[in-house]
């Protein structure tokens, strides 16, 4: 990969949030979960999806605070308009697992 300036980094704002709805995404190409997450009074809830039903089902979802870049433009996925992109990392197997920090932090705090 290329190196980027610091600069370039800070262009992309990622924060943390709080899955407040997760239910199956049957309409999508491949097996994904529909999300709205909570990143607080400033930037509020967000939908999203993803393809992470290997690791997660919905139900265990509502509660876990992930982190997201929430300065994409929106992107229609199927019927969804994803407003915000949950990452991830690829397990040995391809499947991704949420990432998320280790200790609770407020809604919405940006990663620094």
């Amino acid at each position: 990969m290329a190196e980027i300036l610091f600069d370039d980094f800070m262009k992309v704002d990622i924060r943390t949030g709080t899955i407040v709805k997760a239910e199956p995404f049957p309409e999508a190409r491949k097996p994904a979960i529909k999300m709205q997450i909570d990143f607080g009074d400033e930037i509020g809830i967000k939908k999203s999806s993803a393809q992470i039903t290997v690791h997660y089902n919905p139900e265990e979802l509502i509660g876990r605070q992930i982190m997201a870049v929430v300065n994409f433009p929106p992107r229609q996925i199927g019927p969804v308009m994803s407003e915000v992109l949950v990452l991830g990392f690829e397990d040995d197997e391809g499947a991704i697992i949420l990432a998320a920090t280790d200790k609770p932090v407020a809604n919405g705090k940006r990663l620094m």
